[in-house]
C-alpha cells in the first residue's frame, strides 16, 4: 500500500507547479502593484550577474592564443555581430549593444532554467512580452527617426491595385501590431512546454521506481534524457530566433524592405 501511495504521488506531481512566482522579499504594494522581490526577479537578477560575469572574464586577459573562456567570449560576439551584419548591414552596428544584450539575457535565462530546482522565467509570458514589446518600441523609434511619417509608407505595399489598397493596409497594420504577441508567444509557448514534458516524464519515472516498477521506469528515463538534450538545443535555438527576428524587424525599419 505504501508502494502505490507513493506511486500515485509521484505520478500525480503537477508539472505546472514549477511555473508558480512567489515573493521571497515581502514589500509594499505601490499604486495597486505588488512590487515584492519574487523567485521570476532572483533567476533574473542570477542572469545578469552571471552573464555579466562570464563576459567580463572573457575579455579581462586577452591573448593571441585564447583560452576556453576567452574563445566563448569572442564566439559569442562574432555570433551575433555576424547576425546583425548579414540581417541588417552595418549600419545595424550602432545597435549591436542592445541586440547582443538581448541575446546573451535571453540565452542565459532559457539554460539557467535547466538547473534542477531552478525558475524559468522565459515559460512566463510577462518576461517575454516586455523583451518583446521593448524590441517593438525600438524598431518604431528607429523607423520614424529616420523616415519621418515616411515610413508609414512601409504599410502601403507597392504595386497593389488601388482597389485593394484599404484591405491590404489594415492586413499590413494588424500583422506589424501583433508583432511583440508573436515574438514573446513563441518563445514563452517553447520553453513552457519543454519544461513541463520534462516535469512529467520525471514524474513517471520517480512515480514507477517508488512502487518497485524499475523496468517499467526505464523508457520514461530515457525520453527524459533525450528530451533534456532536446530542450538545451531549443533554449539555444529560442534565443537565436528571437534575436534573428530583431535584426529583420530592425532591417525592414532602416532600410524600409517591403
Amino acid at each position: 500500500m505504501a508502494g502505490k501511495s507513493n506511486a500515485e504521488g509521484g505520478a500525480g506531481i503537477d508539472p505546472m507547479h514549477q511555473f508558480e512566482v512567489h515573493p521571497i522579499i515581502e514589500l509594499p504594494t505601490v499604486a495597486g502593484i505588488d512590487t515584492s522581490f519574487t523567485n521570476a526577479s532572483l533567476w533574473m537578477v542570477l542572469a545578469i550577474g552571471l552573464s555579466s560575469l562570464f563576459l567580463i572574464a572573457a575579455s579581462r586577459r586577452t591573448s593571441i592564443v585564447p583560452g576556453r573562456l576567452q574563445l566563448m567570449g569572442e564566439m559569442s560576439y562574432s555570433f551575433v555581430a555576424n547576425m546583425v551584419k548579414e540581417n541588417v548591414g552595418t549600419e545595424g552596428m550602432k545597435y549591436f549593444p542592445f541586440i547582443f544584450s538581448l541575446f546573451i539575457f535571453i540565452l542565459f535565462c532559457n539554460m539557467l532554467g535547466m538547473l534542477p530546482y531552478s525558475f524559468t522565467v522565459t515559460s512566463h509570458l510577462i518576461v517575454t512580452f516586455a523583451l518583446a514589446a521593448t524590441v517593438f518600441l525600438l524598431v518604431t523609434l528607429v523607423g520614424f527617426a529616420r523616415h519621418g511619417v515616411g515610413f508609414l509608407k512601409l504599410f502601403v505595399p507597392s504595386g497593389i491595385p488601388v482597389i485593394l489598397l484599404p484591405l491590404l493596409v489594415v492586413i499590413e497594420v494588424i500583422s506589424y501590431l501583433t508583432r511583440p504577441v508573436s515574438l514573446s508567444v513563441r518563445l514563452f509557448g517553447n520553453m513552457m512546454a519543454g519544461h513541463t514534458m520534462l516535469k512529467i516524464f520525471g514524474g513517471f519515472v520517480v512515480g514507477l521506481s517508488s512502487a518497485g516498477l524499475i523496468p517499467l521506469a526505464i523508457a520514461p528515463f530515457a525520453l527524459m534524457v533525450a528530451f533534456t538534450g532536446l530542450e538545451l538545443l531549443i533554449a539555444g535555438l529560442q534565443a537565436y530566433v528571437f534575436t534573428i527576428l530583431t535584426c529583420i524587424y530592425l532591417n525592414e525599419a532602416i532600410h524600409m524592405d517591403h
